[in-house]
């Protein structure tokens, strides 16, 4: 799924993770920001990330967005080869829920940082728009789409409130 000039790299520890987390990917297309997919292993295809990781930034990337699963070094191994901004996705697991991955991504060294968002439910969308902030941060545009966005937020929950409330109100 990779796009003309991608601002934003996605990468994943596996294609079977691509279900739990394609809600990164809706995010960025709301805000129209190019994207590329890939499918990179922190252990099995190190060289690789390492490859990719390093040369980021010379092909226009911005931003990147590992999400990885059990022992999730993929986020950290990119955040060792590049300075670009690192977000990490920790994929829910089988045998431990997501909390093996959840400890992998977040436990970095210092000097190596990595932001890490939930497991499951938000975190990929989360990751994302935090992607979108970060590019914000230079694009005076984005902030103000950014912007509307959460005033469209603040009303959508609002309105769901209201139809609670009356909910509420029938059912006493």
């Amino acid at each position: 799924m990779s796009q003309e000039n991608p601002r934003v790299g996605i990468l994943m520890g596996s294609d079977s993770d691509w279900p739990k987390i394609n809600k990164v990917a809706a995010a960025l297309q709301e805000f129209d920001i190019p994207f590329e997919v890939n499918v990179m292993s922190a252990h099995r295809t190190p060289a690789a990330v390492a490859e990719y990781s390093t040369n980021a930034e010379s092909r226009g990337l911005q931003v990147i967005i590992a999400a990885a699963g059990g022992a999730a070094h993929l986020a950290g191994v990119v955040a060792a080869h590049t300075s670009l901004p690192v977000i990490g996705i920790p994929v829910p697991t089988a045998d431990l829920g997501g909390m093996d991955s959840l400890l992998s991504t977040v436990q970095m060294p210092g000097d190596v940082p990595v932001v890490s968002v939930a497991v499951g439910m938000g975190g990929p969308r989360n990751a994302g728009l935090f992607a979108v902030q970060i590019l914000a941060t230079a694009d005076a545009d984005l902030r103000r789409r950014f912007a509307e966005f959460k005033t469209r937020l603040v009303a959508k929950i609002g309105q769901k409130n209201e139809a609670f409330q009356k909910q509420l109100q029938t059912e006493s």
